[in-house]
């Protein structure tokens, strides 16, 4: 049995470089910057962070940033992280052409935000944003990079 990665408290955790859309590489090749685990933001700074990672089609990375907020965060926020983090996946699993696993994921992120959230985070508008989704993702309406950039929170 091979021996796994592993972090100073045991657990595993792959060292291998990944792609854009978090995606193993080969030891040895160049991949995207990884988001620490033990990565500490405020909500505001995390909030900017994930959104420029989305805004540049990075969404494995937003996934890492706001799971992240979530590990770290306050128990009570702790579902509207989860939500967000499952939403960024779910668009992860749209750019590798994983259509069933991203309704399944934009459906349970979505579910995670129901309701007014801290931060101006846009509830509304995400959990719209993924019923549209879904919605074109089970026609087969082609799905442009664009289109997977939604606004986490209000305009101002």
């Amino acid at each position: 049995m091979a021996d796994r990665d592993r972090d100073e408290a045991g657990r595993p955790r792959s060292a291998r470089p990944r792609d854009a859309l978090g995606r193993p590489l080969p030891q040895g090749s160049e991949g995207v910057p990884r988001i620490p685990d033990d990565l500490e933001l405020t909500p505001a700074e995390t909030l900017t962070y994930a959104q420029d990672l989305l805004d540049r089609g990075l969404a494995f990375n937003a996934h890492e940033v706001l799971e992240a907020a979530w590990k770290n965060g306050p128990d009570t926020e702790r579902p509207l992280w989860q939500g967000l983090a499952q939403l960024a996946v779910g668009i992860t699993h749209v750019q590798r052409g994983n259509i069933p696993g991203a309704i399944t994921l934009l459906r349970r992120g979505s579910a995670q935000l129901d309701g007014p959230a801290p931060y101006g985070i846009d509830t509304a508008g995400l959990i719209d944003y993924a019923e549209r989704l879904i919605a074109d993702l089970e026609a087969g309406v082609e799905t442009t990079p664009d289109r997977l950039r939604p606004s986490l929170v209000r305009a101002r």
